[in-house]
């Protein structure tokens, strides 16, 4: 396995997609860094030989912001938006979405799980009346 960037990238996987397993760099990106090292797009990573990886890696390393710097960056910026107490700030604070998309009935991946406020289940209610009422002797 290549390890480029602090990421292994899988070895029976196309050049070109296995970089972007690397946070930071996409499709497009991906062509300029392979452009720059000269390295054919269509190799597999496992016929990478070490020199051609260093080659790979310093491009990165030279004109791209990947992996942990990448992460802290955006951690900061996000950081810098709740501090001034801006719109977006905000929103990430409550863990909605900040770029206006709606609410009401998407988002549920940020949201998290549905909470049911005050109707429900007759399974449910069933179970809570059996509870709740006192026991005959």
């Amino acid at each position: 396995m290549a390890r480029i960037a602090g990421v292994d990238l899988p070895n029976e996987k196309r050049l070109d997609t296995a970089l972007t397993y690397i946070k930071g760099i996409g499709r497009t990106n991906v062509i300029k860094v392979l452009k720059e090292s000269n390295i054919d797009a269509s190799r597999r990573v496992k016929t990478l030989t070490d020199e051609e990886t260093n080659r790979i890696g310093k491009v990165l390393e030279k004109g791209y912001t990947v992996e942990g710097d990448l992460r802290r960056e955006v951690a900061e910026n996000i950081k810098r938006l709740r501090e001034i107490g801006s719109y977006r700030g905000t929103r990430h604070t409550k863990s909605l979405p900040a770029r206006g998309q709606r609410t009401r009935s998407n988002a549920r991946t940020k949201r998290g799980k549905r909470l049911t406020i005050g109707a429900m289940k007759k399974d449910d209610k069933a179970k809570m009346d059996t509870k709740s009422a006192p026991e005959k002797k």
